[in-house]
């Protein structure tokens, strides 16, 4: 049997599963949902992650497409009856939403269709009753329960947001008309001729502002039983995408246990949930199984503007995301009036969990994919250069680390520094200076982590190579020894002794007033 091709941009699971394409069965998942006689589910997940051909398989199960399933683990291991049931599919990707009234009027127009599609009247053009109306005169009519699926429910409100406060009004409006619409779902005579709601999007509002009163509504974006419901596993990679896995490590002269590392690296590490496995983003996975390249995928399909700008409106600490230690609560209270950057970028992919104390939930990047990007994009807006040949000089920082060329290395930090026009620069303090040595440095490409734990302190900066580490302090207005001898005295090193890697200490000392790197020193670290 020929192989099966790379799903590329297959969101519609008949051509999946039609089209000799790979599709990672998740149909036992499925099963979970559909146990109950009703249900009302809410699940977000980051873009790219796979919702939209979530919400094609679970339409064709609904519409009793059993030949779809033949192989899979829903057919194979349960007594599913496969009765067809009327399916109610709304994609808010394909509504235009530029104010409250297309929004209105989107949503009519597909309620319109879909009684067409159904050969069912429509008796209004007023929004609720013609949604209402639409469940209840599908149910008569078939005399089966019907099911609702909607398709990134919040891209009416996150496309507004980042804008200024004429868009965030839009977003404001724009959630009252989804308030109204899915309201609908609680009435008595609405929600008894359902049989399952699933709502999928990026983030998660407030229960309060956007689904009042579903109390019935289930969110298991957090839920570990379904952690892994989107996403490829460890286990599922290896099964589903061997060959292509072991053609990529030939294609880069990478033995296959290597070339797995790089993509765990690269691609792994999201988290959604307390204790769950790491999942990969599907989206960067098939891409490089085809290209045959590491590269970013994921983040040049959308950049996050609207979250560079409000981390620019509030000023916020771009070193502190790499360690970010928060409560349940703070996932929980999400709404335009009280947006929380760091549940922002954990929803939209951004940060993961790292781990989970029982209290505190810790955060970081996923993987360097998403860091280096990140950080890329974020130096690119918040560094403002005159050249942009200098402002792009970046990139060769990581070739002269790896290279242990430390005159040019300091040399390209300067040419940047030295190019950052006087009025910004002009009177900043050492975390000015830190946050840009570590967005340009963590841009370059290479594995950076800052503010490092030890059992004596916590090391400014360490980048990590496969044969050598890089353990620096930056000091500001004082001096290179200074910053040595408290590499030293806090046995900074000592972390990566046993790693089996050339260890090297790097002091620099930043003059406010000369706007630069003044002094630096370098030494090898030994075991005394």
């Amino acid at each position: 049997m020929a192989e099966k091709f790379l799903p590329l941009g297959i969101q519609d699971f008949e051509t999946m599963r039609t089209g000799n394409f790979v599709y990672v069965d998740k149909t036992e998942y499925i099963y979970k949902l559909i146990n109950p006689i009703q249900a009302f589910y809410f699940m977000s997940r980051p873009r790219r992650f796979g919702k939209s051909l979530l919400i094609s398989t679970l339409g064709y199960f609904f519409e009793g497409r059993r030949d779809l399933f033949e192989g899979l683990w829903i057919a194979e291991n349960t007594d599913w009856k496969w009765e067809k049931h009327p399916v109610v599919k709304i994609d808010f990707n394909a509504i235009d939403h530029n104010n409250a009234d297309e929004l209105k009027q989107g949503l009519l127009d597909r309620i319109a269709d879909i009684n067409k599609s159904y050969k069912v009247e429509l008796s209004t053009r007023q929004l609720s009753r013609s949604f209402s109306n639409l469940i209840i005169n599908l149910n008569k009519k078939y005399n089966q329960e019907v099911v609702i699926l909607v398709d990134e429910y919040d891209k009416p409100l996150i496309s507004h947001l980042g804008k200024g406060e004429k868009e965030l009004e839009i977003a404001k409006q724009n959630r009252d008309v989804l308030k109204q619409f899915f309201g609908v779902l609680k009435g008595q005579d609405v929600s008894g001729a359902l049989r399952l709601v699933f709502i999928t999007g990026v983030s998660k509002f407030s229960r309060v502002s956007i689904f009042s009163d579903l109390n019935n509504l289930r969110d298991l974006s957090m839920n570990s039983q379904f952690a892994n419901f989107l996403g490829y596993t460890e286990k599922e990679l290896k099964k589903y995408f061997c060959s292509y896995i072991q053609s990529l490590a030939d294609y880069m002269h990478l033995p296959y246990d290597k070339c797995l590392e790089n993509l765990q690296a690269w691609y792994n590490g999201y988290q959604f949930t307390k204790k769950a496995d790491k999942v990969y983003n599907p989206f960067s996975i098939l891409n490089v199984l085809q290209d045959k390249e590491f590269q970013n995928y994921w983040f040049e399909t959308g950049t996050p503007s609207f979250l560079v700008n409000l981390i620019k409106e509030r000023n916020y600490p771009i070193i502190e995301i790499e360690k970010l230690k928060l409560h349940e609560h703070s996932f929980t209270t999400y709404d335009l009036e009280n947006l929380r950057l760091e549940a922002l970028l954990f929803q939209t992919g951004y940060i993961t969990i790292t781990d989970y104390d029982n209290i505190f939930y810790s955060l970081s990047y996923p993987n360097q994919e998403v860091k280096k990007s990140f950080a890329d994009y974020i130096y690119s807006e918040l560094v403002e250069i005159r050249s942009p040949s200098l402002k792009d000089r970046y990139h060769l920082l990581a070739g002269h680390l790896q290279n242990k060329e430390f005159d040019e290395f300091i040399e390209v930090v300067n040419s940047i520094l030295a190019s950052i026009p006087y009025t910004h620069i002009a009177n900043q303090d050492e975390s000015y200076y830190h946050t840009i040595f570590y967005l340009m440095v963590s841009a370059s490409g290479v594995l950076v982590q800052t503010e490092v734990l030890t059992s004596l302190g916590r090391i400014d900066i360490a980048v990590e190579f496969n044969d050598k580490v890089y353990i620096i302090e930056l000091k500001c207005n004082q001096s290179a020894d200074k910053a040595i001898a408290q590499i030293k005295e806090k046995r900074y090193a000592e972390k990566y002794g046993s790693s089996g890697r050339d260890i090297f200490i790097i002091g620099i000392n930043f003059d406010t007033t000369e706007r630069n790197i003044t002094d630096w020193k370098w030494e090898m670290f030994t075991e005394n």
